[in-house]
């Protein structure tokens, strides 16, 4: 056997054994997915509930907030801020005391004082503390699989028997499975229960009446879109809230709730509206223009002696005229250099009495305007221009 053969022989022998520890150390199992949610039922929490109560002949509605509450319907609150406001509460109870249902699952949050003295309703805790006195240690069970389900948050399945109004159990009575239920905690009053539900932990359900209406505390969150199918959540669901058929159904909670732009409009669109307007006048008001108000008319164009005088108007009010007189000072220079022989050799004074000799003109007066220095009033300009422009126009027309 060559060398090429070993190898082979090497390399599937390695892949036999690879195969075979992989179909000793495996199996196959068929594992059920849930099919994820579509539609409303993806954001509307109690999608399920709403439709199992509207086929049993109710009426239901979907709320984040209270709202106007109908005479004798049934509102059910899930994680609920009980004692955040003040005024809804309050609202809340006399609508309840005018004979409104009430039920209220495990997630409510906070109000535990309000509720024992407004309905005598409370919540209790097991005492997990090992007595005091006992030397010894001992483990704690762990539960068969035959036993009660409880997963990592708590929850607990069970089956939930009936109790009179001291809240006994009434082994006689009809035994409800139920799931989603508080773990750690079990339900307790001191006044009649008109309604219950227990285990070996203690209260789970309970109903007590208030004015004319009536509270119903589960310790429970079991009408979920996934959980109001399983066991018995759905007769669960109609003894909670005594369903009858026309029953006005409102389901409440603040999981879901909108945005802070979609309060902001619902509570305050005619404020909100008012400032945009306000802020847009402002905008308008203060903004750059693109153009002018009015398309400009057509004008003629400017005639030459407008244009002088513009020119003019402009020199004067930058430097005060003073480039203007340089100008003229500078054309009345090239005249007489042209004009008067030897001129350009001449000191300034002789310069000024060669053009007063040629011009015939005030030398005191030609001297003033020839050595003006800085600005002078408008009229003062002109009349030392004027002068400029004589003296220049007489040298130019001299033979």
């Amino acid at each position: 056997m060559n060398r090429s053969a070993v190898v082979l022989l090497v390399v599937v022998l390695a892949i036999v054994a690879l195969v075979a520890v992989i179909a000793q150390n495996t199996y196959w199992d068929e594992i059920t997915v849930p099919t994820p949610m579509r539609g409303e039922a993806v954001t509307n929490p109690f999608y399920a509930a709403q439709r199992f109560a509207e086929e049993l002949g109710a009426k239901t509605e979907w709320r984040r907030t209270l709202g106007e509450l109908p005479d004798d319907s049934v509102i059910v609150l899930s994680n609920w801020h009980w004692d955040l406001i003040e005024d809804r509460r309050q609202q809340l109870e006399a609508w309840v005391h005018a004979g409104g249902r009430l039920v209220i699952d495990r997630t409510l949050i906070g109000g535990d004082d309000h509720l024992d003295t407004w309905a005598g309703l409370r919540r209790e805790y097991p005492d997990y503390e090992a007595d005091e006195d006992e030397d010894v240690e001992t483990e704690e069970p762990v539960p068969d699989d035959e036993d009660e389900d409880v997963d990592l948050e708590g929850d607990v399945c069970g089956s939930l028997q009936p109790v009179n109004e001291r809240g006994e159990a009434q082994p006689n009575g009809r035994n409800l499975s139920v799931c989603k239920l508080d773990g750690y905690s079990y339900l307790a009053t001191d006044r009649e229960i008109v309604w219950g539900l227990t285990n070996d932990d203690g209260l789970q359900t309970l109903r007590v009446r208030v004015g004319d209406g009536s509270v119903t505390w589960l310790n429970a969150e079991p009408f979920g879109n996934r959980d109001l199918t399983e066991i018995d959540h759905g007769e669960l669901f109609v003894a909670a809230t005594q369903l009858h058929r026309g029953d006005h159904v409102i389901f409440v909670s603040e999981l879901e709730h909108p945005s802070l732009l979609a309060l902001i409009w619902a509570y305050g669109a005619p404020v909100v509206v008012l400032f945009s307007m306000m802020l847009a006048a402002l905008l308008w008001r203060g903004g750059v223009r693109f153009g002018p108000l009015a398309a400009a008319t057509e004008t003629a164009r400017r005639s030459i002696a407008e244009q002088i005088r513009g020119t003019g108007q402009f020199t004067i009010r930058l430097g005060g005229g003073t480039a203007l007189h340089r100008a003229m000072v500078r054309a009345l220079h090239e005249a007489a250099t042209r004009r008067l022989s030897g001129y350009g050799a001449l000191a300034q004074p002789e310069r000024i009495d060669a053009i007063a000799r040629a011009t015939q003109m005030d030398r005191e007066t030609l001297e003033q305007a020839m050595n003006h220095a800085g600005t002078r009033r408008p009229n003062e300009l002109a009349h030392m221009i004027n002068t400029l422009e004589t003296a220049r126009r007489r040298i130019l027309g001299a033979s």
